[in-house]
Parts: C-alpha cells; structure tokens; sequence
C-alpha cells in the first residue's frame, strides 16, 4: 500500500481503523469470543487478540487512535541545525569533494542529530525545507569548444556511419546468396 506524501495513513483511514477497534472493544465487555468477532470485523484473529490484551490492560481509550505513526522525525531547531552544517561544505564533513548528496546528508544527520532517516526521507525533509537538486550552473572548464565542434563535423559522421554496407542476402552460410 502507498502511503501519501509525508508518510502514514490518512486521518480518515486511521477514524476508520479507530472505529473497527472500539467496536471490537464493545464486544469485548459483552464478552464474546476473540474468533467470532474477527469473522465479524473482517480482521485477523490475531488483531483482535492484540486489542484485547491492551483493553484488559487499559480499557478503551487504548483502542483509540494514537496519531499518526511517522511525525517529523527532525524539528523544525534541528533542521536548522542541519542547515548550518550543510552551509559548511562537505570537505568540513570529511568527504572528499565539494558535491553533497542525499547519502551524505544522510550521514551529517546520523553523526549530528542523531537521528537514522532513509534516503527516501531525507528527499522529502530537504524538499519540504525547499532544498532541490542542483545541476552544475556552467560547463567543464576544461571543455575546448573548437575541438568539440571539429570532433561533430569530422569523426562523428564517420563513427556513425555503418560499418558494412547493407547488401541483399542472407546470414546464412548455406544459403545463396551469403557473404
């Protein structure tokens, strides 16, 4: 199942799943049997066994729904710390070029914050702050135009042209007509 952007269920999704829970936990107290409500609930034996144990340890506000399951794992202070370490540059993190990518940012959040994000999620926390990927703003420096154009007008065409010319027959040997 695909969760929408920012991870989790929708509040709809988790009022639903919510209600399944307290129906189950007023069965619970009129004392049916774990079996027949999960029939009835269209829900696992198994599910209806795991609320069962937390209303008898908590009653039914410990079916109700807790939020949603993945917050923000980075405030908004810790972001800013975040920002801070990246204006540094990645050579200041020990990496050996001036390119950050999403791994590295990864890695100065694991070793500064503290805090164990996927790849995946740090696209989504960078993109939500309005970071983007970045092209390099101009070309090579190295790059000698006069050689690229002669390269497209003299080898290019030879390259591109085929190698053998196309002739009528057949690739077989046994055939007439073979090379």
């Amino acid at each position: 199942m695909r969760y929408p952007e920012g991870g989790g269920l929708t509040a709809e999704r988790r009022a639903f799943r919510e209600g399944i829970r307290l129906k189950a936990g007023e069965r619970f107290a009129a004392g049916e049997k774990t079996a027949v409500i999960a029939k009835d609930l269209r829900v696992s034996v198994r599910s209806v066994e795991r609320w069962r144990r937390a209303w008898r340890e908590s009653g039914m506000e410990a079916l109700r729904s807790a939020g949603p399951a993945n917050s923000p794992t980075v405030t908004d202070s810790q972001f800013a710390v975040l920002e801070d370490e990246l204006g540094k540059g990645p050579s200041a993190h020990g990496f050996e070029d001036e390119r950050w990518t999403l791994a590295r940012v990864q890695t100065v959040i694991r070793r500064r914050l503290r805090v164990s994000l996927s790849v995946a999620t740090v696209w989504r926390l960078l993109k939500r702050h309005g970071w983007s990927w970045q092209a390099p703003a101009r070309r090579a420096l190295e790059r000698d135009e006069h050689a690229v154009e002669l390269w497209k007008k003299e080898v290019w065409p030879r390259v591109k042209a085929s190698r053998r010319p196309m002739v009528a027959g057949s690739s077989s040997r046994t055939r007439p007509g073979s090379p």
